[in-house]
């Protein structure tokens, strides 16, 4: 089965529980947004100065050259340079939440990687730099990494597609890990994942849900539908237009939360999807719950849309002590991805 079958007492902590920093690739391939990559680094840069005003961020670049030129981008932006790093480390991709290698602690509180397979999404043929960022990385931090394996073949996961109280409490969906469409690893169990999440995650209890929303090119991600806010809270999106593709997948996904976990154990609140969004023609997966938490802020996507001021009001409540930014996501989602897929944070 899985590597061995001993506990390795290890623990994916919350996305809210003190961070270190936070990382992030700098944006290079302009195929990922046609026509319109010229806005994408102010998005970036407004991203990243944010963040840095109260943590570190790791920025990965492709080569030492084009430091000095981020650097004076992200002045402009007011960032706190003294709060950033750079880091040289090819990348095919900006999205490092499903790329990079996912933050661990064993029960000494020392902080693990957890090496997971990265293919792609099972979609793009190019991902050679994005599967081998962990080792980059490990020797960087000097920390130890491990690789879940099944069958000989590492498992591949991305972090988009789960989410963790850090309590032993995780969201999935079966659209992304269980279907042939984009199959991340053929054949795997409901039950190998299962084991898979309790051994390298310390996860007791798993919440499948089914579907992802339209436009969302990884095939059912989470962290466009349903994120843990609290120990017991959750936003979930919820479409209220029946003419909406989304507005039947997200009731199936909000009943399915409520039988599971909800109401006794769990507090479920709703979050409005904005209006659909195309660009070019294209459908483009448009949520507010692709949104970061960090230490002292949440960066919130917003999109011109009558539900955004709706939306920041919501977060507002339900994190008194952090600020709540919102950010433009409206090119930015061009890349079928938004501030969740673009950051990967490291705990203290």
């Amino acid at each position: 089965m899985l590597n061995s079958s001993k506990d390795l007492n290890l623990r994916m902590p919350a996305e809210w529980e003190k961070q270190k920093s936070t990382w992030i690739a700098w944006p290079h391939n302009k195929k990922d947004w046609p026509d319109k990559f010229e806005f994408i680094p102010y998005v970036f840069c407004q991203i990243i100065s944010e963040i840095s005003k109260y943590q570190k961020v790791n920025i990965l670049i492709e080569r030492q050259k084009i430091k000095r030129k981020i650097s004076l981008f992200l002045k402009k932006y007011s960032a706190s340079t003294n709060n950033i790093n750079f880091i040289v480390c090819k990348t095919n991709r900006a999205w490092l939440r499903d790329s990079f290698p996912i933050f661990v602690k064993n029960k000494l509180n020392q902080r693990i990687l957890v090496d997971w397979g990265f293919n792609g999404w099972a979609k793009y043929k190019n991902f050679n730099y994005d599967n081998k960022i962990c080792f980059k990385i490990k020797n960087f931090l000097k920390l130890r990494s491990i690789s879940p394996v099944l069958k000989n073949k590492k498992i591949i996961l991305e972090g988009g597609s789960i989410d963790v109280n850090g309590k032993g409490t995780l969201l999935t969906t079966k659209e992304c890990l269980l279907s042939n469409i984009q199959a991340r690893n053929p054949g795997m169990k409901k039950k190998e994942y299962e084991y898979t999440f309790k051994k390298f995650l310390g996860i007791k209890k798993v919440v499948w849900l089914n579907k992802g929303i339209a436009g969302d090119d990884t095939h059912g991600h989470i962290d466009d539908i349903a994120r843990f806010v609290g120990e017991k809270k959750i936003f979930i999106a919820y479409e209220n237009n029946k003419k909406d593709i989304n507005y039947k997948p997200l009731r199936e996904n909000y009943e399915i939360i409520k039988k599971t976990i909800g109401k006794k154990h769990f507090k479920l609140f709703k979050i409005p999807m904005p209006k659909a969004k195309y660009i070019n023609g294209v459908r483009v997966p448009a949520t507010y719950l692709n949104f970061y938490i960090a230490n002292k802020v949440v960066l919130v996507p917003i999109f011109n849309d009558n539900n955004d001021k709706v939306v920041i009001n919501i977060f507002k409540k339900h994190f008194k002590n952090r600020k709540i930014i919102p950010i433009d996501c409206s090119l930015l989602i061009w890349g079928f991805g938004a501030i969740h897929c673009m950051t990967q944070q490291e705990p203290n």
